[in-house]
């Protein structure tokens, strides 16, 4: 018989709610997208204007703007060196533990998937950080699986604190934790916190998410406005698109991320655009069509509506396609990426624990640097200067 799943709209003993209306907002927005309803004058109105609306977003998102990416990509390029400059950051991502308790049917990390497990002791992560800031790094995201028993608020927290001793910046991508973990991760010298939220259809979010405290659909929501209030600097925001509807769900991450910045102005803000991977153990991933075109329009439609945010692009995507993004709206891109545990400890490449999914583009940090540079563009290895 099988066992009864937790309702994915009520929290858990212990999570964190916040008296805020901004989940009924976006969801508002995700439902009320019918791409049918535009047509190419609204495509031309939205590409007319200096600032767009909400209305405008979505015209540019909607079937009805696929003739017109050339103009999309244009006015985008013009924008991002308007606000960024010909600036192009160069990250890298440290997965330091692979265990996890959820039960997502796409993800390779996930608790029923029968991968090689491992978390990095405090000597692999100094090994592991000098590694990769002997390379020239200086900006990092730090990740794990969703494990609070195996990967606790502690244990990431001393991760944070060696992690300090090498990078000037450091982004976290962990499990949803409360506003007073992350003041606690804060502290401990993290200052951005991006959170997936998958997919905004919270119908299709329970059929994926089948275990685990992941399954919760508006605590994992309502992570950017806690790592907020509990002090980051800033907050990234994506849907994996492929899931449901890439439209929709398009739709909903721009207007997450909208109503936080007019929430929360003094709050940085970015995009993240990741495509459906291949994982291990699992074949039957078909993930909905979205193909370079209509990633490049989403890309696009991100830019023109949010015009100071920083976009993403990740190695899951290939060398070539990144390269072109660049050139028009991305403003940060990985490198020397490994999506295993511990992948930077040895010179072959071996690594401690699985991969959560495959990359594209594995080119090293000084291949990337010097690809930008070739570009005409300027890499950056961080932004920020502590005083």
């Amino acid at each position: 018989m099988e066992q009864k799943r937790i309702d994915h709209m009520k929290y858990l003993p212990g999570m964190e709610v916040l008296d805020s209306d901004m989940l009924s907002q976006v969801l508002k927005y995700h439902d009320a997208f019918r791409n049918e309803d535009f047509t190419g004058k609204d495509v031309e109105l939205a590409l007319s204007k200096m600032r767009l609306d909400p209305h405008d977003f979505m015209a540019l998102l909607s079937t009805a703007a696929a003739p017109y990416l050339e103009e999309m990509a244009q006015k985008a390029h013009i924008v991002t060196r308007r606000h960024f400059g010909n600036n192009i950051s160069v990250i890298t991502p440290i997965y330091f533990a692979n265990y996890c308790d959820n039960y997502c049917i796409y993800c390779g990390f996930n608790s029923h998937n029968k991968i090689k497990r491992a978390r990095l002791s405090d000597e692999e992560l100094h090994r592991e950080c000098k590694n990769i800031a002997d390379a020239g790094i200086e900006e990092v995201i730090m990740l794990t699986g969703e494990s609070p028993k195996m990967s606790d608020i502690k244990y990431i927290g001393n991760a944070v604190k060696i992690a300090r001793q090498y990078f000037r910046a450091i982004n976290m991508e962990i499990y949803p934790v409360n506003s007073d973990d992350y003041k606690y991760l804060h502290e401990c010298g993290a200052d951005y916190v991006t959170v997936f939220q998958e997919t905004y259809n919270s119908d299709k979010y329970e059929t994926l998410h089948l275990a685990g405290n992941k399954r919760i659909f508006p605590y994992r929501f309502y992570s950017q406005e806690r790592a907020i209030l509990g002090g980051m600097r800033g907050v990234g925001f994506a849907a994996l698109l492929g899931l449901d509807d890439y439209q929709k769900d398009a739709v909903a991450t721009g207007m997450h991320a909208y109503l936080m910045q007019r929430k929360y102005p003094h709050a940085e803000i970015s995009l993240s655009c990741p495509r459906l991977c291949p994982i291990i153990n699992n074949d039957k991933i078909n993930p909905k069509d979205v193909d370079e075109r209509k990633l490049t329009q989403i890309i696009c439609a991100y830019r023109l509506f949010l015009p100071y945010a920083s976009i993403v692009v990740s190695s899951r995507e290939s060398a070539k396609y990144r390269n072109a993004i660049m050139k028009i709206a991305a403003t940060k891109v990985s490198a020397s990426v490994c999506v295993g545990i511990g992948g930077h400890l040895e010179d072959d490449g071996s690594e401690k624990g699985d991969e959560q999914f495959e990359i594209t583009d594995n080119r090293p940090f000084d291949e990337m640097y010097a690809a930008i540079k070739g570009m005409g563009l300027q890499p950056i290895t961080s932004e920020y200067i502590y005083l």
